[in-house]
């Protein structure tokens, strides 16, 4: 069968629309691609979860759906919070859009050596750059969700041997002025918990991680606290988001927190 002449098509996409409303997003979701990232001298292969979307003006039917694909398979550099602001200004051009989003989610992995026995394991993390772009500005975050452990200092308080601890989820969402490492901001939020994780763990690294956690006991809001007081004093960080969520060892529920600032203004 001879294959139509793409150039004879109808462009239903570029049609008009007598609705007349405006879509703020609309583009491609839950794209998963191998891919290359750099952070300092390190470059990692993985596996990419990524979000494009541009704005709609009122007068087109649809987006091009295609193009977001397109501009993904072009790719060939490793990934950084360099290459996504080029890209999603690529995305933009070759949309015909003004304003418009671009994500890529990762997992990033780090070798970390056990604290007494200095066997190595891998940690991995998750991972995210976020680029927006709109008329009124141009903002990119650098996202770490980082596992840190936590042990509750009314626990240790009231209980005459032993403190309940939990798992906590910390995240932390910034905006950069200069650039940060995924594993200096990985290691900033790991100091906010009462002590970081490793995949491997002997005998006397369990004895010291335990002890550690017991002397540095943390409620939810003492870690947000924590993660936001380094950043506040980062002059590379000029906005950011900080939640954790703790999973309750004693409870059937999430403690849970969340500090959001911006130190371009005055108040929180």
């Amino acid at each position: 069968m001879e294959a139509p002449q793409t150039n004879s098509l109808p462009d239903i996409q570029s049609s008009g629309d007598p609705r007349n409303i405006r879509i703020n997003r609309v583009g491609v979701r839950g794209v998963e691609l191998p891919v290359t990232v750099a952070d300092e001298a390190d470059v990692q292969h993985t596996v990419a979860r990524l979000t494009m979307s541009v704005a709609l003006p009122p007068d087109h039917r649809g987006t091009h759906m295609s193009r977001f694909i397109g501009i993904l398979e072009a790719q060939t550099e490793p990934y950084t919070i360099e290459v996504v602001q080029s890209t999603i200004r690529a995305m933009l051009a070759e949309l015909q859009a003004q304003e418009g989003t671009f994500e890529i989610r990762f997992p990033f992995f780090l070798r970390k050596a056990a604290p007494i026995s200095r066997l190595e394991s891998v940690m991995n993390y998750e991972c995210a750059w976020t680029a927006t772009i709109s008329p009124a500005a141009f903002e990119l975050r650098q996202e770490t969700i980082t596992p840190v452990t936590s042990l509750c200092p009314c626990s240790k308080e009231i209980s005459r041997y032993g403190a309940h601890n939990q798992r906590s989820r910390l995240t932390s969402s910034i905006v950069l002025a200069s650039p940060m490492s995924l594993r200096e901001q990985i290691a900033l939020s790991e100091a906010a918990g009462s002590a970081p994780l490793w995949a491997r763990l002997k005998r006397a690294d369990e004895k010291f991680v335990t002890e550690y956690a017991y002397d540095n006991p943390k409620f939810v809001e003492d870690i947000v606290r924590d993660m936001a007081e380094s950043l506040n004093k980062d002059s590379r960080v000029t906005a950011y988001r900080v939640e954790s969520e703790n999973f309750e060892s004693i409870h059937n529920h999430s403690a849970y927190a969340w500090i959001e600032h911006d130190k371009r203004t005055k108040t929180n």
